[in-house]
């Protein structure tokens, strides 16, 4: 029964500074290492957008060797989850996915730093009667679900009971036959579910700037964009005994900070620590945004 807890991505330009040491700004090959001193794992978001290449798999197990214990939460990529589901060509995304688990996550596997893998639906994959959620299954029946820590997050509140609350009764006996965690977020668009459908949990948080996550972002706002978001310390409070709850109902649990806008990700990973009383290396996150000119 572990937390492990980190952030989604290290590979940030605006984390120089606020996270990591101005000398480091122009030699990124030590990002890595260094955020591995305070973080025992890492969501890579970039595998969702294209499928990394032999080398750069080989370059994430030399480098998380380098931290005992340290290991890499990928993510499935977005042209099985975002394209040939929805086209309805379960041929090619069984092939896109088999394809991948041998390329990225058996590597990882095997070299002991493979965390989970995430299956980030598109939110206009909707559950619209028996077969969207046969889609879903015989993605799942070619995933090799028992040997590695799968977790689906859903993101179109037709995956939802009548209450709109928690996943619909036939969705959660679904992942609990396949041995795959409901992921659980904390974000727009989407309820915090409770349903635990595996050993493992996975938990994302991605900020809550409602008012900008499904539309372009206001070419006068200072956020960054939809992840630039600072949970207080109030909003994560509740999440305390919620998250100690499932951690002590899980072989592991994996909580990841998506915000990572200007590093507030980094911050509110170590203020989610100390609730939980995980010990962590402290480092003080100086994320104080400069103003824009018309605010003076």
């Amino acid at each position: 029964m572990a937390a492990l807890i980190g952030c989604s991505g290290w590979s940030y330009d605006d984390w120089v500074g606020r996270f990591y040491p101005a000398d480091l700004a122009k030699k990124k090959g030590d990002w890595l290492p260094y955020y591995s001193r305070y973080f025992p794992t890492v969501e890579i978001n970039s595998t969702f957008y294209r499928v990394p290449n032999e080398f750069m798999v080989r370059s994430w197990i030399e480098r998380g060797r380098q931290r005992k214990g340290f290991e890499f939460s990928v993510k499935l990529p977005q042209m099985v989850t975002h394209d040939s589901i929805i086209k309805e060509d379960p041929e090619k995304a069984a092939a896109q996915a088999s394809s991948f688990e041998d390329i990225c996550v058996k590597p990882l596997a095997d070299a002991g730093v493979l965390g989970g893998v995430l299956i980030q639906l598109t939110p206009y994959f909707r559950l619209e009667g028996k077969e969207s959620l046969g889609r879903l299954r015989g993605l799942l029946q070619i995933l090799e679900t028992d040997v590695y820590d799968y977790a689906v997050e859903f993101r179109h509140r037709s995956w939802l009971n009548e209450r709109g609350n928690e996943l619909a009764a036939d969705v959660i006996e679904t992942l609990q036959e396949f041995r795959v965690a409901n992921a659980i977020v904390d974000g727009p668009g989407f309820p915090i579910t409770r349903s635990l459908t595996a050993r493992h949990a996975y938990v994302r948080f991605h900020g809550r700037n409602y008012d900008i996550w499904f539309k372009e972002e206001p070419e006068d706002d200072y956020r960054m964009n939809r992840y630039d978001y600072l949970y207080s310390l109030e909003q994560l409070e509740p999440w305390a005994p919620r998250l100690e709850e499932i951690v002590s109902n899980s072989d592991r649990t994996r909580i990841y900070f998506n915000n990572h806008g200007r590093a507030k990700a980094v911050k509110n990973a170590f203020q989610m620590m100390d609730l939980l009383k995980v010990p962590h290396e402290e480092k003080d996150i100086d994320i104080q945004d400069q103003k824009r000119l018309g605010e003076f």
